[in-house]
């Protein structure tokens, strides 16, 4: 539900914030005190137009946030399949104004308009005399009297659009298979040749890998082998002195002196282990020289392969895996060539049995939709009776398409006449402004426990109505009110008598400035504020003792 509401910099209203409460929540005020600005407001919010004539005289910006809870779990799984998440069970909607442009961010994140009118229209809907979001456009009358049919309709729904995709699945792949013999000759003619050519690589799963690693090896191996070389000829062998034989000269004459005193013995025997650690080097040296020994031979084979396999990549697949998918798929393209007629007329069949099942699946809907139809007019008929439209007649009528689509046969329109003589007509040429919103009050009556959107908000309902209308109006939003937030802008103390939470929009003059404000009234404020709707300036006892009966009946 709508939690808060915060305005700052808009029209008449320098800051404004209000929370709402659940049930019934009225706003009334004197003409002209800015109950449409506040409406206004929120329609920003919720992603409506925005000119930069609607910030207040001398402000450089505005700005418009709703903070709503998030409890019911369908509304959670449709705001998480948007990938937006409720922050501690809170979703908070804002817009900032600036010039000619604004700004929109849920949960503090910035997004896009259509992201912002998507989530909005998740938590909440606006109805009034200029709002067209539902009644008026015929789509969504199906979806509206789907929703009337609770889950046993919601599955065969759902049952028909599955079936409807496996039929668009078969009709699209008989569609790719069609083709004449000549078409055919030539593809069989390549797919043939790219099998061939596949089957002749005989490719193994990692060998393209293990490839280039060999290759990289053997590209250094060369380099590698003249450096070891070398260093093995300046250690050991080689031409000239080396290492080795130098420390064999040196040893020798040390060895004679190694007898005459313990210091040249000591020597002797240093210079004797470090020619045991010369040849042990030595030794290590040589195994490692071996180890990148260089094949040019074996250097050229293991590049012609890797130029192979790149080859084939660029052709069929990025990856061994790939292009062993692909050879696959193009040996069951070839077989389902070579014998076209029999995987043709297979194919045939099977979309005409998905076809048969998708209409079969289609009929039951139609006909739980028929049944939900003659329900639904009953109940509407009757709200509408009970919001004194008397010799009132609403029909839904289903039109049968000449093709079935993933909902179903039928297109849905909403019929309906509000006077005696008058025929039939489609709901959105019949019906003002006024008789507009009633009628959708009436089918949200009707529909007050399968509708999920949480909050509701009613603008101008009370055009062209008082007395009993506007009594039963008011009966009507309670009842509404029981399973939904619903907040009501109105003029007609009955309805607004009817209010589980009242709250008065008043206009005053500040250092020359008009503002506007919004503050949510106690049992005394609510009946004071009935007594000014029944009686104007001159609020009598009489009026006020009947402003307090009014309230008295609604508890």
């Amino acid at each position: 539900m709508l939690q808060n509401l915060h305005v700052k910099n808009l029209a008449l209203i320098q800051e404004i914030e209000v929370d709402f409460s659940e049930g019934l929540n009225i706003l009334t005020g004197e003409t002209g005190a800015g109950k449409s600005i506040i409406l206004g407001s929120i329609g920003l919010a919720l992603g409506g137009k925005y000119s930069q004539d609607m910030l207040r005289t001398g402000a450089d910006y505005g700005l418009v946030e709703l903070c709503f809870s998030v409890e019911d779990q369908r509304i959670q799984k449709k705001l998480e399949a948007m990938d937006i998440y409720p922050d501690e069970g809170q979703i908070i909607l804002t817009r900032k104004l600036t010039g000619g442009r604004s700004i929109s961010r849920i949960n503090g994140e910035t997004v896009s308009m259509s992201v912002l009118k998507e989530v909005a229209g998740s938590l909440i809907d606006i109805y009034g005399q200029h709002e067209h979001q539902t009644l008026l456009n015929r789509k969504n009358h199906l979806t509206l009297l789907d929703l009337f049919g609770g889950e046993e309709l919601l599955e065969l729904k759902q049952e028909v659009a599955a079936n409807y995709k496996e039929y668009r699945a078969k009709v699209k792949k008989l569609e790719e298979t069609s083709m004449d013999e000549k078409e055919r000759k030539k593809e069989i003619s390549l797919l043939e040749f790219e099998i061939q050519e596949i089957e002749e690589a005989e490719l193994t799963a990692g060998e393209d890998e293990l490839l280039e690693e060999t290759y990289r090896r053997m590209s250094d191996g060369r380099k590698m082998t003249e450096m070891i070389s070398e260093a093995y000829g300046y250690t050991s062998e080689g031409e000239g002195a080396n290492a080795s034989d130098l420390l064999s000269r040196a040893i020798r004459a040390l060895q004679e002196i190694s007898t005459y005193d313990e210091t040249g013995a000591g020597l002797y025997e240093q210079l004797v282990e470090v020619d045991s650690l010369l040849n042990d080097f030595n030794r290590e040296l040589a195994d490692y020289q071996e180890s990148f020994s260089f094949s040019q031979e074996e250097y050229a084979q293991t590049e012609d392969r890797l130029n192979e396999i790149n080859r084939l990549k660029a052709k069929y697949g990025e990856t061994i895996s790939e292009i062993q998918d692909y050879y696959e798929e193009q040996c069951e393209r070839l077989q389902m060539l070579q014998d076209y007629e029999t995987y043709r007329n297979t194919l045939l069949e099977q979309t005409e049995k998905a076809k048969a099942t998708l209409e079969e699946s289609a009929d039951r809907l139609s006909q739980k939709r028929k049944e939900c139809a003659e329900i639904f007019e009953k109940k509407v008929e009757d709200g509408l009776r009970e919001l004194n439209f008397l010799d009132v007649c609403f029909e839904v009528r289903l039109t049968r398409m000449e093709a079935c689509t993933g909902k179903g046969w039928e297109q849905g329109e909403f019929w309906i006449t509000l006077n005696p003589g008058e025929e039939l007509r489609p709901l959105s040429k019949v019906a003002s402004g006024g008789e507009l919103s009633r009628v959708m009050l009436a089918i949200k009556a009707v529909m007050a426990d399968k509708e999920e959107t949480p909050t509701l908000i009613f603008d101008e309902i009370d055009t062209g109505i008082s007395g009993i209308t506007a009594a039963k109006v008011a009966k009507q939003m309670e009842i509404i009110g029981v399973s939904h937030q619903v907040i009501c802008i109105t003029h007609l103390p009955q309805i607004a008598a009817a209010a589980d939470s009242h709250y008065l929009i008043e206009k005053s003059v500040e250092n020359e400035k008009t503002r506007t404000q919004i503050r949510k009234l106690d049992e005394e404020g609510s009946v004071m504020e009935l007594a000014r709707i029944l009686g104007g300036d001159q609020i009598t006892d009489t009026i006020l003792s009947s402003a307090k009966e009014m309230k008295q009946k609604k508890k």
